[in-house]
């Protein structure tokens, strides 16, 4: 057990030291200059769209805006909270800065992946719209890439039962025992029978959930963590301030930070940011394909917003709140250090907005991640593993919340560098296929 686990942080050490780093930052700047920065200047219509009229556009299964919420539910999650805040313990608060840069470039990276998903899905067996890395791998660069959709999958569908089932689920019942004393396994076993509530719906039950739970608890939370700034308004010149500096200098500080490195700061804002939004990771597109929608820039334009709400919202929301507080220099890191940093700027309400955020998020992410698995697990095997899939997802909660994570963490960060691998290489040799279809819908739009 001890080689296993010294060959997976041999393999984590090598995949995000440095090649997945550079490889997601690259792959965003290289789409987004390719695309002459349309992700940024059309921003205006993707919101025109989540905020318009909701109805059916085309061929697909679900609306597209239950699609880019079906997206964020696996997006949101721990990450917003623990990791945001690891990354400040550790980066200091400059890792902020480079998780928007990140944000930025992979607002073009989220708008590659939905538009290749909607133009390359297919119908499966069942006549459910599937798609994702591994359909635009297998119809878009032809039999000889086949392999790499395979291993996306396989990493896929495997990844899921870590970052977005038991790690997600230990969260919460880690967060429900601190603040309320709630037994783990009782946490497990409730969080089960909801997920198996909704999942074993599919596709329409699991869109139709986040279509309503993830818009209220996106402003719920915003809203509170606003009201915290806001109550501490005159300070937040000179925290953006330190944010800015920080990016481009070393920081000395006292207490349980033992400062950092420039580099350490980039480190920790680009893979915690990677880790929140997912942009690069090949996941969100899978939600996406699923559409209905006759046009895949039109679901790019939709789909990119769950980077821009995901990072440079709620987790500047996160970041922003601890940077004021002024407690990210002691010795705490994760959960904690954003309870305490709640608590700092207003008294005893840091339970309440961070464990309940917490719970709501990563619920929601459990959901989201058994679409994403269970479409690898299709891919590989046909429809007739839909239910087992299912059916083992949901006994999956109740472990989780129970174990101990610190090797399924490993495992999951090892995963997702995997899963991302095949997903950029497709989207660099698929990229004048973006380029062209965009082309296309912006001159006749014009």
């Amino acid at each position: 057990m001890e080689s296993i686990e010294a060959g997976v942080s041999w393999v984590n050490g090598w995949l995000w030291g440095s090649v997945l780093l550079i490889l997601l930052v690259g792959v965003g700047i290289t789409l987004m200059v390719g695309l002459r920065f349309i992700p940024v200047r059309k921003l205006p219509i993707g919101f025109r769209q989540l905020f318009g009229k909701r109805k059916e556009e085309g061929d697909g299964d679900i609306l597209p805006f239950n699609a880019l919420m079906t997206s964020l539910s696996g997006t949101i999650g721990t990450g917003n909270i623990v990791g945001v805040a690891s990354a400040i313990a550790i980066g200091g608060p400059g890792a902020l800065f480079w998780m928007w840069c990140t944000a930025v470039v992979g607002l073009a990276t989220k708008y590659s992946e939905a538009v290749l998903a909607v133009h390359f899905r297919e119908k499966d067996s069942l006549g459910q719209h599937v798609g994702g890395p591994m359909y635009y791998i297998q119809n878009g660069l032809g039999k000889k890439f086949v392999w790499m959709a395979v291993c996306f999958s396989i990493f896929g569908a495997l990844a899921g039962f870590g970052i977005g089932n038991t790690v997600q689920v230990s969260s919460i019942a880690h967060g429900l025992e601190v603040s309320l004393g709630m037994p783990r396994l009782l946490t497990g076993l409730v969080v089960a029978v909801l997920v198996g509530a909704v999942i074993l719906g599919g596709i329409k039950r699991i869109g139709s959930v986040a279509g309503k739970i993830v818009p209220v608890m996106s402003v719920a939370y915003i809203g509170l963590c606003g009201v915290v700034i806001v109550m501490n308004l005159s300070s937040l010149p000179s925290v953006l301030i330190e944010i800015l500096e920080s990016a481009f200098s070393p920081v000395a500080a006292t207490g349980g930070f033992a400062g950092s490195t420039i580099m350490i700061a980039v480190r920790m804002g680009v893979s915690r940011g990677v880790f929140s939004n997912e942009a690069g990771l090949g996941s969100a597109p899978i939600a996406h394909a699923s559409a209905q929608t006759n046009s895949p820039v039109r679901q790019g334009t939709l789909a990119m917003l769950g980077t821009f709400i995901d990072t440079l919202v709620i987790c500047t929301m996160t970041g922003v709140a601890i940077v004021l507080s002024g407690v990210w220099t002691q010795d705490v890191q994760g959960m904690e250090l954003s309870i305490l940093a709640m608590n700092t700027l207003l008294p005893a309400s840091g339970n309440l907005i961070v464990v309940s955020g917490m719970v709501i998020f990563a619920f929601t992410t459990v959901l989201g991640w058994a679409l994403y698995g269970e479409r690898c697990a299709e891919y590989l095997f046909g429809v007739k593993i839909i239910l087992p899939y299912r059916i083992l997802w949901v006994l999956a909660v109740p472990v989780g919340a129970v174990m101990d994570l610190r090797f399924i963490w490993n495992c999951a960060d090892m995963l997702n560098g995997l899963m991302a691998l095949p997903n950029l290489v497709a989207l660099l040799l698929l990229s004048r296929v973006v380029f062209s279809l965009t082309r296309d819908y912006f001159s006749q739009d014009e």
